[in-house]
């Protein structure tokens, strides 16, 4: 038997509710390494629930 890699953990972590769908697994961040060695860590465009407060209805 295998080690699950990280990426595996997380999917079955995330989908083993009953009521889970793939969608749940779904990356909620953007990482980028630039090139002075800086990580950039970004709430992916896709995200279902961004941090702070909702935009007020207008």
């Amino acid at each position: 038997m295998t080690e699950m890699s990280n990426d595996e953990k997380r999917h079955d972590q995330l989908t083993t509710a009953p009521k889970a769908t793939e969608a749940d697994a779904a990356p909620r961040i953007e990482v980028d390494e630039l090139p002075d060695g800086t990580t950039r860590i970004d709430i992916a465009d896709t995200a279902a629930v961004r941090p702070g407060r909702p935009a007020d209805p207008a």
